[in-house]
Protein backbone atom coordinates (compact mmCIF):
# COMPACT_ATOMS: atom_id res chain seq x y z
CA UNK A 1 0.00 0.00 0.00
CA UNK A 2 3.09 2.28 0.42
CA UNK A 3 2.86 2.54 -3.56
CA UNK A 4 -0.50 4.46 -3.37
CA UNK A 5 1.25 7.35 -0.91
CA UNK A 6 2.09 9.60 -4.14
CA UNK A 7 -2.08 9.63 -4.79
CA UNK A 8 -2.46 11.21 -1.95
CA UNK A 9 -3.27 14.19 -2.93
CA UNK A 10 -5.68 13.11 -5.59
CA UNK A 11 -7.46 11.07 -3.11
CA UNK A 12 -7.94 14.55 -1.05
CA UNK A 13 -9.23 16.50 -3.59
CA UNK A 14 -12.33 13.88 -4.99
CA UNK A 15 -13.02 13.47 -1.01
CA UNK A 16 -16.42 14.35 -1.32
CA UNK A 17 -17.22 12.18 -4.04
CA UNK A 18 -15.05 9.13 -2.27
CA UNK A 19 -17.00 9.61 0.87
CA UNK A 20 -20.41 9.98 -0.72
CA UNK A 21 -19.67 6.46 -2.85
CA UNK A 22 -18.56 5.00 0.97
CA UNK A 23 -21.37 5.97 2.99
CA UNK A 24 -24.23 5.09 0.09
CA UNK A 25 -21.68 1.36 0.50
CA UNK A 26 -22.39 1.30 3.56
CA UNK A 27 -26.27 2.26 3.63
CA UNK A 28 -26.34 -0.48 0.53
CA UNK A 29 -24.45 -3.26 3.45
CA UNK A 30 -26.76 -2.43 6.09
CA UNK A 31 -30.19 -2.78 3.82
CA UNK A 32 -28.73 -6.21 2.44
CA UNK A 33 -28.78 -7.37 6.25
CA UNK A 34 -32.18 -6.66 6.65
CA UNK A 35 -33.55 -8.91 4.35
CA UNK A 36 -32.54 -12.12 6.26
CA UNK A 37 -34.40 -10.24 9.15
CA UNK A 38 -37.96 -9.60 7.39
CA UNK A 39 -37.46 -13.65 6.42
CA UNK A 40 -36.79 -14.51 9.59
CA UNK A 41 -40.51 -13.09 10.79
CA UNK A 42 -41.96 -14.87 7.98
CA UNK A 43 -40.70 -17.83 8.66
CA UNK A 44 -41.69 -18.15 12.54
CA UNK A 45 -45.08 -16.86 11.29
CA UNK A 46 -45.77 -19.75 8.85
CA UNK A 47 -43.83 -22.20 11.64
CA UNK A 48 -45.66 -21.05 14.03
CA UNK A 49 -49.19 -20.77 12.01
CA UNK A 50 -49.50 -17.59 12.63
CA UNK A 51 -49.02 -16.18 9.32
CA UNK A 52 -52.17 -14.39 7.33
CA UNK A 53 -52.16 -13.46 3.21
CA UNK A 54 -51.86 -9.88 4.69
CA UNK A 55 -49.01 -10.50 6.48
CA UNK A 56 -46.83 -11.99 3.80
CA UNK A 57 -47.61 -9.36 1.75
CA UNK A 58 -45.88 -6.62 4.02
CA UNK A 59 -43.07 -8.85 4.02
CA UNK A 60 -42.45 -9.02 0.59
CA UNK A 61 -42.89 -5.64 0.14
CA UNK A 62 -40.68 -4.33 2.95
CA UNK A 63 -38.17 -7.26 0.70
CA UNK A 64 -39.22 -5.13 -2.38
CA UNK A 65 -38.74 -1.66 -0.67
CA UNK A 66 -35.44 -2.82 0.62
CA UNK A 67 -34.53 -4.25 -3.12
CA UNK A 68 -35.19 -0.39 -4.70
CA UNK A 69 -33.62 1.24 -1.85
CA UNK A 70 -30.17 -1.13 -2.26
CA UNK A 71 -30.47 -1.10 -6.46
CA UNK A 72 -30.57 3.18 -6.00
CA UNK A 73 -27.38 3.25 -3.54
CA UNK A 74 -25.76 0.68 -5.44
CA UNK A 75 -25.72 3.53 -8.63
CA UNK A 76 -24.63 5.93 -6.14
CA UNK A 77 -21.87 4.33 -4.92
CA UNK A 78 -20.60 3.28 -8.37
CA UNK A 79 -21.32 6.70 -9.90
CA UNK A 80 -19.79 8.43 -7.27
CA UNK A 81 -16.38 5.58 -6.22
CA UNK A 82 -15.59 5.03 -10.01
CA UNK A 83 -16.20 8.29 -11.04
CA UNK A 84 -13.62 9.31 -8.35
CA UNK A 85 -11.00 7.01 -9.84
CA UNK A 86 -11.55 7.85 -13.24
CA UNK A 87 -10.42 11.67 -11.78
CA UNK A 88 -7.80 10.19 -10.52
CA UNK A 89 -6.71 7.98 -13.45
CA UNK A 90 -6.77 11.78 -15.40
CA UNK A 91 -4.39 13.43 -12.76
CA UNK A 92 -2.07 10.45 -12.30
CA UNK A 93 -1.85 10.69 -16.43
CA UNK A 94 -1.35 14.35 -16.86
CA UNK A 95 1.09 13.95 -14.26
CA UNK A 96 2.76 11.24 -15.41
CA UNK A 97 2.88 13.10 -19.14
CA UNK A 98 4.06 16.51 -17.54
CA UNK A 99 6.71 14.80 -15.66
CA UNK A 100 8.20 13.30 -18.96
CA UNK A 101 8.64 16.67 -20.59
CA UNK A 102 10.61 17.50 -17.71
CA UNK A 103 13.21 15.03 -18.14
CA UNK A 104 16.08 15.61 -20.23
CA UNK A 105 17.16 14.04 -23.82
CA UNK A 106 19.60 11.18 -21.88
CA UNK A 107 16.52 9.69 -20.18
CA UNK A 108 15.18 9.23 -23.30
CA UNK A 109 18.37 7.52 -24.78
CA UNK A 110 18.11 4.89 -22.53
CA UNK A 111 14.11 4.24 -22.22
CA UNK A 112 12.18 2.42 -24.77
CA UNK A 113 9.16 4.30 -25.60
CA UNK A 114 6.93 0.88 -25.36
CA UNK A 115 7.78 1.55 -21.83
CA UNK A 116 6.37 4.58 -21.78
CA UNK A 117 3.29 3.32 -23.41
CA UNK A 118 3.05 0.82 -20.98
CA UNK A 119 2.83 3.09 -18.24
CA UNK A 120 0.41 5.71 -19.40
CA UNK A 121 -2.43 2.53 -20.54
CA UNK A 122 -1.65 -0.32 -18.97
CA UNK A 123 -0.29 0.64 -15.51
CA UNK A 124 -2.29 3.44 -15.38
CA UNK A 125 -5.32 1.11 -15.73
CA UNK A 126 -4.51 -1.24 -13.23
CA UNK A 127 -3.69 1.68 -10.66
CA UNK A 128 -7.68 3.21 -11.86
CA UNK A 129 -8.47 -0.83 -11.00
CA UNK A 130 -7.22 -1.05 -7.59
CA UNK A 131 -8.61 3.15 -6.54
CA UNK A 132 -12.10 1.48 -8.01
CA UNK A 133 -13.36 -1.89 -7.77
CA UNK A 134 -10.33 -2.83 -5.81
CA UNK A 135 -11.05 -0.79 -2.70
CA UNK A 136 -15.28 -1.19 -2.92
CA UNK A 137 -14.25 -4.76 -2.16
CA UNK A 138 -11.58 -4.31 0.25
CA UNK A 139 -13.92 -1.67 2.06
CA UNK A 140 -17.05 -4.09 1.16
CA UNK A 141 -15.61 -7.30 2.75
CA UNK A 142 -14.54 -5.36 5.69
CA UNK A 143 -18.30 -3.69 6.31
CA UNK A 144 -20.27 -6.44 4.81
CA UNK A 145 -18.35 -8.96 6.54
CA UNK A 146 -18.10 -7.35 9.99
CA UNK A 147 -21.86 -6.68 10.27
CA UNK A 148 -22.64 -9.96 8.91
CA UNK A 149 -20.97 -11.36 11.64
CA UNK A 150 -22.62 -8.95 14.52
CA UNK A 151 -26.12 -10.04 12.84
CA UNK A 152 -24.70 -13.99 13.19
CA UNK A 153 -23.82 -13.25 16.86
CA UNK A 154 -26.65 -11.38 17.58
CA UNK A 155 -28.50 -14.63 16.53
CA UNK A 156 -26.47 -17.36 18.45
CA UNK A 157 -22.57 -16.59 18.83
CA UNK A 158 -21.97 -20.30 19.52
CA UNK A 159 -22.99 -20.95 16.08
CA UNK A 160 -21.34 -17.70 14.89
CA UNK A 161 -17.87 -19.45 16.47
CA UNK A 162 -18.38 -22.92 14.28
CA UNK A 163 -18.94 -20.66 11.13
CA UNK A 164 -15.92 -18.45 11.20
CA UNK A 165 -13.43 -20.95 12.29
CA UNK A 166 -12.19 -21.51 8.37
CA UNK A 167 -11.52 -17.58 8.57
CA UNK A 168 -7.75 -17.29 9.93
CA UNK A 169 -6.92 -19.85 7.32
CA UNK A 170 -8.27 -17.61 4.75
CA UNK A 171 -6.13 -14.77 6.25
CA UNK A 172 -3.16 -16.55 5.76
CA UNK A 173 -3.88 -17.98 2.11
CA UNK A 174 -4.29 -14.08 1.51
CA UNK A 175 -1.10 -13.00 2.65
CA UNK A 176 0.73 -15.53 0.71
CA UNK A 177 -0.97 -15.27 -2.51
CA UNK A 178 -1.02 -11.40 -2.09
CA UNK A 179 3.09 -11.65 -2.45
CA UNK A 180 2.89 -13.85 -4.94
CA UNK A 181 0.96 -12.05 -7.34
CA UNK A 182 2.53 -8.79 -6.90
CA UNK A 183 5.24 -10.22 -8.04
CA UNK A 184 4.36 -11.89 -10.96
CA UNK A 185 2.13 -9.29 -12.19
CA UNK A 186 4.77 -6.81 -12.15
CA UNK A 187 6.73 -9.12 -14.74
CA UNK A 188 3.83 -9.18 -16.62
CA UNK A 189 4.17 -5.32 -17.11
CA UNK A 190 7.45 -5.63 -18.15
CA UNK A 191 6.84 -8.28 -20.75
CA UNK A 192 3.99 -5.87 -21.69
CA UNK A 193 6.05 -2.93 -22.60
CA UNK A 194 8.31 -5.18 -24.30
CA UNK A 195 5.53 -6.72 -26.50
CA UNK A 196 4.34 -2.62 -27.17
CA UNK A 197 7.93 -1.38 -27.97
CA UNK A 198 8.22 -4.32 -30.64
CA UNK A 199 4.56 -3.40 -32.31
CA UNK A 200 5.60 0.32 -31.70
CA UNK A 201 9.18 -0.44 -33.82
CA UNK A 202 7.48 -2.68 -36.41
CA UNK A 203 4.69 0.05 -37.41
CA UNK A 204 7.26 2.84 -37.45
CA UNK A 205 9.59 0.93 -39.34
CA UNK A 206 7.49 -1.09 -41.71
CA UNK A 207 8.72 0.17 -45.21
CA UNK A 208 12.24 -0.90 -44.32
CA UNK A 209 10.45 -4.54 -43.41
CA UNK A 210 8.54 -4.37 -46.06
CA UNK A 211 11.46 -3.55 -48.56
CA UNK A 212 13.86 -6.60 -47.33
CA UNK A 213 10.59 -8.60 -47.61
CA UNK A 214 11.25 -9.70 -43.72
CA UNK A 215 7.20 -9.58 -43.03
CA UNK A 216 7.83 -13.45 -41.71
CA UNK A 217 10.76 -12.81 -39.38
CA UNK A 218 9.09 -9.81 -38.13
CA UNK A 219 5.89 -11.70 -37.22
CA UNK A 220 7.87 -14.62 -35.67
CA UNK A 221 9.84 -11.81 -33.34
CA UNK A 222 6.51 -10.57 -32.51
CA UNK A 223 5.01 -14.24 -32.02
CA UNK A 224 7.78 -14.96 -29.92
CA UNK A 225 7.15 -11.77 -27.64
CA UNK A 226 3.41 -12.42 -27.44
CA UNK A 227 3.60 -15.85 -26.16
CA UNK A 228 6.36 -14.95 -23.62
CA UNK A 229 3.22 -12.13 -22.82
CA UNK A 230 0.82 -14.93 -22.29
CA UNK A 231 3.45 -17.55 -20.61
CA UNK A 232 4.07 -14.97 -17.80
CA UNK A 233 0.20 -13.90 -17.56
CA UNK A 234 -0.99 -17.65 -16.98
CA UNK A 235 1.86 -17.50 -14.51
CA UNK A 236 -0.23 -14.97 -12.69
CA UNK A 237 -3.58 -17.08 -13.78
CA UNK A 238 -1.91 -20.00 -11.81
CA UNK A 239 -1.47 -18.50 -8.82
CA UNK A 240 -5.08 -16.60 -9.18
CA UNK A 241 -6.97 -19.54 -10.03
CA UNK A 242 -5.83 -21.62 -7.16
CA UNK A 243 -6.42 -18.51 -4.74
CA UNK A 244 -10.24 -18.38 -5.78
CA UNK A 245 -11.64 -21.95 -5.27
CA UNK A 246 -9.34 -22.27 -1.85
CA UNK A 247 -11.57 -19.44 -1.01
CA UNK A 248 -14.78 -20.95 -1.89
CA UNK A 249 -13.82 -23.89 -0.28
CA UNK A 250 -13.52 -22.45 2.93
CA UNK A 251 -16.86 -20.71 2.35
CA UNK A 252 -18.51 -24.07 2.28
CA UNK A 253 -16.77 -26.12 4.58
CA UNK A 254 -18.23 -22.50 6.72
CA UNK A 255 -21.72 -23.92 4.98
CA UNK A 256 -21.19 -27.65 6.33
CA UNK A 257 -20.58 -26.77 9.80
CA UNK A 258 -23.21 -24.09 10.18
CA UNK A 259 -25.74 -26.59 8.40
CA UNK A 260 -24.92 -29.41 10.67
CA UNK A 261 -24.71 -27.50 14.25
CA UNK A 262 -27.40 -25.36 13.20
CA UNK A 263 -29.94 -28.07 12.19
CA UNK A 264 -28.88 -29.71 15.38
CA UNK A 265 -30.27 -25.93 17.22
CA UNK A 266 -32.78 -25.98 15.62
CA UNK A 267 -34.15 -29.35 16.05
CA UNK A 268 -33.44 -28.90 20.18
CA UNK A 269 -35.51 -25.16 19.94
CA UNK A 270 -32.15 -23.26 21.15
CA UNK A 271 -33.09 -21.26 18.00
CA UNK A 272 -36.05 -21.04 15.82
CA UNK A 273 -36.85 -22.53 12.08
CA UNK A 274 -36.58 -18.39 11.11
CA UNK A 275 -33.27 -18.07 13.37
CA UNK A 276 -32.00 -20.80 11.28
CA UNK A 277 -33.16 -20.04 7.64
CA UNK A 278 -31.91 -16.04 8.83
CA UNK A 279 -28.14 -17.29 9.71
CA UNK A 280 -27.92 -19.19 6.83
CA UNK A 281 -28.96 -16.47 4.78
CA UNK A 282 -26.49 -14.55 6.93
CA UNK A 283 -23.43 -16.82 5.71
CA UNK A 284 -24.05 -16.78 2.13
CA UNK A 285 -23.81 -13.18 2.18
CA UNK A 286 -20.40 -13.56 4.05
CA UNK A 287 -19.12 -15.60 1.09
CA UNK A 288 -19.33 -12.51 -0.68
CA UNK A 289 -16.77 -10.67 1.25
CA UNK A 290 -14.51 -13.80 1.61
CA UNK A 291 -15.00 -13.75 -2.55
CA UNK A 292 -14.74 -10.07 -2.58
CA UNK A 293 -11.44 -10.26 -0.77
CA UNK A 294 -9.92 -12.31 -3.45
CA UNK A 295 -10.97 -9.98 -5.93
CA UNK A 296 -9.26 -6.78 -3.99
CA UNK A 297 -6.41 -8.53 -3.07
CA UNK A 298 -5.88 -9.37 -6.62
CA UNK A 299 -6.23 -5.94 -7.81
CA UNK A 300 -4.39 -4.17 -5.15
CA UNK A 301 -1.23 -5.94 -5.79
CA UNK A 302 -1.39 -5.52 -9.57
CA UNK A 303 -1.83 -1.62 -8.81
CA UNK A 304 0.27 -1.38 -6.25
CA UNK A 305 3.19 -3.47 -8.51
CA UNK A 306 2.21 -0.75 -11.28
CA UNK A 307 2.11 2.03 -9.20
CA UNK A 308 5.82 1.34 -7.91
CA UNK A 309 6.82 1.37 -11.92
CA UNK A 310 5.71 4.75 -12.14
CA UNK A 311 6.98 5.71 -8.99
CA UNK A 312 10.23 5.04 -10.27
CA UNK A 313 9.79 7.27 -13.30
CA UNK A 314 8.22 10.17 -10.50
CA UNK A 315 11.52 9.41 -8.98
CA UNK A 316 13.93 10.62 -11.73
CA UNK A 317 15.03 14.12 -11.54
CA UNK A 318 15.71 16.10 -14.76
CA UNK A 319 19.29 16.91 -15.21
CA UNK A 320 18.71 20.50 -16.60
CA UNK A 321 16.28 22.56 -14.87
CA UNK A 322 15.63 26.23 -13.76
CA UNK A 323 18.85 27.42 -10.95
CA UNK A 324 17.57 28.53 -8.02
CA UNK A 325 18.56 32.03 -8.99
CA UNK A 326 18.04 33.63 -12.63
CA UNK A 327 17.81 36.91 -13.63
CA UNK A 328 14.59 38.71 -14.53
CA UNK A 329 13.17 37.33 -17.78
CA UNK A 330 13.75 39.75 -20.50
CA UNK A 331 14.39 38.80 -24.26
CA UNK A 332 18.01 37.58 -25.68
CA UNK A 333 19.59 40.28 -27.86
CA UNK A 334 21.58 37.77 -29.97
CA UNK A 335 24.92 38.55 -27.97
CA UNK A 336 27.00 35.28 -27.38
CA UNK A 337 30.25 34.56 -25.52
CA UNK A 338 32.21 30.80 -25.13
CA UNK A 339 34.64 31.27 -22.30
CA UNK A 340 36.76 27.50 -22.33
CA UNK A 341 34.01 25.38 -23.29
CA UNK A 342 35.08 21.60 -22.40
CA UNK A 343 32.06 18.97 -22.54
CA UNK A 344 32.24 15.31 -21.95
CA UNK A 345 28.91 13.52 -21.18
CA UNK A 346 28.67 11.29 -18.24
CA UNK A 347 31.58 10.11 -16.85
CA UNK A 348 33.17 10.03 -20.29
CA UNK A 349 37.10 10.41 -19.49
CA UNK A 350 37.52 12.16 -23.30
CA UNK A 351 35.72 15.24 -24.02
CA UNK A 352 33.94 15.95 -27.14
CA UNK A 353 34.68 19.65 -27.27
CA UNK A 354 37.71 20.98 -26.02
CA UNK A 355 38.58 24.32 -24.75
CA UNK A 356 36.34 26.36 -26.79
CA UNK A 357 36.88 30.33 -27.40
CA UNK A 358 34.58 32.46 -29.23
CA UNK A 359 32.83 35.81 -29.28
CA UNK A 360 29.63 36.03 -31.48
CA UNK A 361 28.00 39.75 -31.87
CA UNK A 362 24.74 40.17 -32.34
CA UNK A 363 23.48 39.89 -35.93
CA UNK A 364 26.40 37.61 -36.73
CA UNK A 365 26.31 34.58 -39.16
CA UNK A 366 28.38 31.73 -38.52
CA UNK A 367 29.10 28.35 -39.74
CA UNK A 368 30.18 25.43 -38.09
CA UNK A 369 32.11 23.07 -40.22
CA UNK A 370 34.20 19.74 -39.58
CA UNK A 371 34.29 15.95 -40.35
CA UNK A 372 32.11 14.00 -39.07
CA UNK A 373 31.66 13.50 -34.74
CA UNK A 374 33.77 16.88 -34.71
CA UNK A 375 31.60 18.05 -32.52
CA UNK A 376 29.06 20.44 -34.33
CA UNK A 377 25.81 19.27 -33.33
CA UNK A 378 27.04 19.06 -29.49
CA UNK A 379 27.92 22.95 -29.73
CA UNK A 380 24.08 23.41 -30.99
CA UNK A 381 23.44 21.68 -28.23
CA UNK A 382 24.99 23.17 -25.55
CA UNK A 383 24.05 26.63 -27.07
CA UNK A 384 20.38 25.77 -26.83
CA UNK A 385 20.69 23.98 -23.34
CA UNK A 386 19.33 20.95 -24.75
CA UNK A 387 22.37 19.32 -23.28
CA UNK A 388 23.19 21.08 -20.12
CA UNK A 389 26.72 22.55 -20.61
CA UNK A 390 29.51 23.36 -17.95
CA UNK A 391 28.85 26.49 -15.66
CA UNK A 392 31.10 30.20 -16.65
CA UNK A 393 31.24 28.45 -20.31
CA UNK A 394 28.29 29.76 -21.99
CA UNK A 395 27.04 33.82 -22.00
CA UNK A 396 24.23 35.40 -23.47
CA UNK A 397 24.67 38.97 -23.54
CA UNK A 398 26.58 38.28 -20.69
CA UNK A 399 24.24 36.68 -18.53
CA UNK A 400 25.21 32.85 -17.84
CA UNK A 401 23.66 30.38 -19.45
CA UNK A 402 22.58 28.90 -16.17
CA UNK A 403 21.02 32.22 -14.98
CA UNK A 404 18.51 33.09 -17.56
CA UNK A 405 14.94 30.85 -17.31
CA UNK A 406 14.93 27.85 -19.89
CA UNK A 407 11.53 28.96 -21.20
CA UNK A 408 13.36 32.57 -22.13
CA UNK A 409 16.18 31.21 -23.56
CA UNK A 410 14.45 28.96 -25.79
CA UNK A 411 11.97 31.10 -27.33
CA UNK A 412 14.80 33.31 -27.87
CA UNK A 413 16.41 30.63 -30.06
CA UNK A 414 14.66 29.10 -33.42
CA UNK A 415 16.39 25.57 -33.66
CA UNK A 416 16.15 23.01 -36.44
CA UNK A 417 18.02 20.13 -35.70
CA UNK A 418 19.10 17.50 -38.23
CA UNK A 419 16.77 14.72 -37.89
CA UNK A 420 13.51 16.69 -38.10
CA UNK A 421 10.38 16.20 -36.68
CA UNK A 422 6.79 16.83 -37.59
CA UNK A 423 3.07 15.59 -36.07
CA UNK A 424 0.29 13.85 -37.26
CA UNK A 425 -1.58 17.04 -37.79
CA UNK A 426 -2.17 19.55 -41.02
CA UNK A 427 0.91 21.57 -42.57
CA UNK A 428 -0.51 24.71 -40.95
CA UNK A 429 -0.24 23.70 -37.29
CA UNK A 430 3.07 21.92 -37.64
CA UNK A 431 4.15 25.10 -39.26
CA UNK A 432 2.13 27.31 -35.99
CA UNK A 433 3.88 24.94 -33.61
CA UNK A 434 5.87 27.40 -32.17
CA UNK A 435 3.39 30.52 -31.97
CA UNK A 436 0.22 29.18 -31.76
CA UNK A 437 -1.84 32.54 -32.34
CA UNK A 438 -0.02 32.99 -35.63
CA UNK A 439 -1.85 34.51 -38.70
CA UNK A 440 -2.42 32.41 -42.02
CA UNK A 441 -0.36 35.58 -43.61
CA UNK A 442 2.37 34.98 -41.45
CA UNK A 443 1.93 31.32 -41.78
CA UNK A 444 2.32 31.99 -45.36
CA UNK A 445 4.93 34.66 -45.02
CA UNK A 446 7.27 31.71 -43.16
CA UNK A 447 6.22 29.19 -45.62
CA UNK A 448 7.56 31.12 -48.77
CA UNK A 449 10.97 32.54 -46.93
CA UNK A 450 11.47 28.68 -46.63
CA UNK A 451 10.65 28.24 -49.80
CA UNK A 452 7.99 25.66 -49.79
CA UNK A 453 4.96 27.81 -50.06
CA UNK A 454 4.34 26.74 -53.62
CA UNK A 455 4.41 22.76 -53.24
CA UNK A 456 2.30 23.27 -49.66
CA UNK A 457 0.21 24.91 -52.62
CA UNK A 458 0.46 22.33 -55.01
CA UNK A 459 -1.19 19.79 -52.48
CA UNK A 460 -5.03 19.70 -52.74
CA UNK A 461 -6.02 20.28 -49.20
CA UNK A 462 -3.14 23.59 -48.83
CA UNK A 463 -2.09 24.43 -45.62
CA UNK A 464 -4.81 21.92 -44.15
CA UNK A 465 -2.88 18.97 -45.74
CA UNK A 466 -2.06 15.88 -43.47
CA UNK A 467 1.19 15.23 -42.90
CA UNK A 468 1.08 11.75 -41.09
CA UNK A 469 3.07 10.10 -38.56
CA UNK A 470 6.11 12.08 -38.37
CA UNK A 471 5.44 14.00 -41.86
CA UNK A 472 6.03 10.24 -43.44
CA UNK A 473 3.48 11.56 -46.41
CA UNK A 474 6.43 14.28 -47.02
CA UNK A 475 10.08 13.69 -49.04
CA UNK A 476 13.10 14.76 -46.57
CA UNK A 477 13.38 17.94 -48.10
CA UNK A 478 9.68 19.36 -47.78
CA UNK A 479 9.66 18.49 -44.27
CA UNK A 480 13.25 20.46 -43.82
CA UNK A 481 11.76 23.38 -45.04
CA UNK A 482 8.63 23.17 -42.96
CA UNK A 483 10.95 23.00 -39.73
CA UNK A 484 12.77 25.68 -41.60
CA UNK A 485 9.60 28.10 -41.75
CA UNK A 486 8.02 27.01 -37.83
CA UNK A 487 11.34 28.36 -36.46
CA UNK A 488 11.09 31.24 -39.03
CA UNK A 489 7.83 32.33 -37.85
CA UNK A 490 8.66 32.05 -34.22
CA UNK A 491 10.94 35.05 -35.40
CA UNK A 492 13.85 34.60 -32.68
CA UNK A 493 16.93 36.57 -32.16
CA UNK A 494 18.89 33.26 -32.37
CA UNK A 495 18.88 31.26 -34.72
CA UNK A 496 20.34 27.44 -34.85
CA UNK A 497 19.98 25.32 -38.57
CA UNK A 498 21.86 21.97 -37.88
CA UNK A 499 22.76 20.76 -41.27
CA UNK A 500 19.06 21.53 -41.90
CA UNK A 501 18.98 22.25 -45.51
CA UNK A 502 21.02 18.54 -45.91
CA UNK A 503 17.95 16.84 -47.86
CA UNK A 504 17.32 19.83 -50.55
CA UNK A 505 18.84 20.11 -53.88
CA UNK A 506 21.64 22.99 -54.85
CA UNK A 507 19.23 25.40 -56.29
CA UNK A 508 16.77 24.93 -53.47
CA UNK A 509 19.30 25.36 -51.13
CA UNK A 510 20.11 28.59 -52.77
CA UNK A 511 17.07 30.43 -52.97
CA UNK A 512 15.99 29.58 -48.92
CA UNK A 513 19.52 31.38 -48.03
CA UNK A 514 18.57 34.38 -50.44
CA UNK A 515 15.03 34.52 -48.94
CA UNK A 516 16.68 34.53 -45.48
CA UNK A 517 19.19 37.17 -45.97
CA UNK A 518 17.46 40.17 -45.11
CA UNK A 519 15.16 38.23 -42.65
CA UNK A 520 18.47 37.14 -40.56
CA UNK A 521 20.16 40.57 -40.52
CA UNK A 522 19.94 41.61 -37.14
CA UNK A 523 19.72 38.12 -36.17
CA UNK A 524 22.67 35.53 -34.42
CA UNK A 525 23.12 32.15 -36.83
CA UNK A 526 24.83 29.34 -36.38
CA UNK A 527 24.73 27.10 -39.74
CA UNK A 528 25.94 23.67 -39.66
CA UNK A 529 26.95 22.28 -42.93
CA UNK A 530 28.53 20.56 -45.71
CA UNK A 531 27.56 22.64 -48.80
CA UNK A 532 29.60 25.02 -50.25
CA UNK A 533 26.70 27.55 -50.96
CA UNK A 534 26.52 28.84 -47.40
CA UNK A 535 30.05 29.06 -46.52
CA UNK A 536 30.59 32.38 -49.18
CA UNK A 537 27.31 33.88 -46.95
CA UNK A 538 29.35 33.65 -43.49
CA UNK A 539 31.02 36.49 -41.74
CA UNK A 540 32.66 33.90 -39.89
CA UNK A 541 33.24 29.83 -40.36
CA UNK A 542 34.77 27.75 -37.66
CA UNK A 543 36.17 25.03 -38.51
CA UNK A 544 35.97 22.14 -35.59
CA UNK A 545 38.56 19.05 -35.71
CA UNK A 546 37.95 16.15 -32.69
CA UNK A 547 36.20 18.34 -30.55
CA UNK A 548 38.32 21.59 -31.22
CA UNK A 549 38.74 24.84 -33.14
CA UNK A 550 40.99 23.88 -35.62
CA UNK A 551 40.63 27.10 -37.76
CA UNK A 552 38.68 30.63 -38.20
CA UNK A 553 37.55 33.09 -40.43
CA UNK A 554 36.52 34.12 -43.48
CA UNK A 555 35.93 31.97 -46.54
CA UNK A 556 38.56 34.23 -48.36
CA UNK A 557 41.15 34.33 -45.58
CA UNK A 558 40.76 30.10 -44.77
CA UNK A 559 40.76 29.08 -48.21
CA UNK A 560 43.73 30.64 -48.80
CA UNK A 561 45.60 29.08 -45.95
CA UNK A 562 45.33 25.83 -47.29
CA UNK A 563 44.68 24.33 -44.23
CA UNK A 564 41.88 21.62 -42.97
CA UNK A 565 39.26 24.02 -44.36
CA UNK A 566 40.81 23.80 -47.97
CA UNK A 567 40.37 19.78 -47.63
CA UNK A 568 37.05 20.01 -46.95
CA UNK A 569 36.29 22.69 -49.12
CA UNK A 570 37.80 20.90 -52.31
CA UNK A 571 36.29 18.09 -51.64
CA UNK A 572 32.58 19.40 -51.40
CA UNK A 573 32.91 21.08 -54.64
CA UNK A 574 33.75 17.92 -56.54
CA UNK A 575 30.91 16.28 -54.90
CA UNK A 576 28.67 18.73 -55.64
CA UNK A 577 30.07 19.06 -59.34
CA UNK A 578 29.14 15.16 -59.44
CA UNK A 579 25.64 15.74 -58.29
CA UNK A 580 25.03 18.13 -60.90
CA UNK A 581 26.30 15.59 -63.90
Amino acid sequence: MKAFRTLKDDVVANRRQILIGLMALLIVDVLQLLIPRVIKYAVDDLTLGTASPFGLLVYGLEVLLLALGIGSLRYVWRYFLLGAARQIEKALRDRLFIHLQTLSPSYFSHTKVGDLMAHATNDIEAVRMAMSMGVVFLVDTIILGVLTIFFMIYISSKLTLFAVLPMPLITLITLFFSQAIHHRFEIVQKAFASLTERVREAVAGIRVIKAYVLEEREGQKLSQLSRDYTRKNLNVVKVWGMFFPIILFFSNLSMAIVLYMGGKLTILQSISTGDFVAFMSYLGLLAWPMMALGWGVNMVQRGGASMERLNRIFAEAPEIFDASRVIPSRPLNGGIEVRGLTFSPGNEANPLLRDIHLTIKRGERMVLVGRTGSGKTIFCNLVARILEPPRGCLFFDGAEIHEIPLQVLRRSIGYVPQDTFLFSETIRENIAFGKLDATDQEIEEAARLAQIYDEIMGFPEGMNTMVGEKGITLSGGQRQRIAIARAILMDPPIFILDDALSSVDIQTEERILEGLENFMKEKTSFLVTHRIAPLRRADRIVVLEEGRVAEMGDHKTLLSKGGIYTDLYWQRQLEEELEKE
